[in-house]
């Protein structure tokens, strides 16, 4: 099922910059077969829903092995039924 989806995650707890490890997100969503688009607030995807869920899973998965540990994640999907979701369709 493709899905849209909009991650933000947020490391706490290393101090007052982020930028190492929400790089290293971005790195890890691009090695996925994914449609991204960062902002100043996080990285909208476009993907298959259970491609979207795994690499979320394994974001967390691979920041703690690397020391963070605290992550919050805001995760907002869409799925439809009567056709299929794109990020090009969200567009103003």
């Amino acid at each position: 099922m493709r899905a849209t989806a909009e991650f933000q995650v947020v490391p706490i707890g290393d101090g007052v910059s982020v930028r190492t490890e929400i790089l290293r997100v971005v790195d890890m969503l691009k090695m996925h077969d994914f449609l991204i688009e960062t902002h100043a607030s996080g990285t909208n995807i476009e993907g298959e829903l259970d491609d979207i869920l795994a690499a979320v899973a394994r974001v967390h998965e691979t920041l703690h092995e690397s020391g963070t540990i605290r992550l919050v994640s805001y995760l907002k999907l869409e799925t439809r039924t009567d056709k299929q979701p794109t990020l090009a369709g969200k567009r103003l």
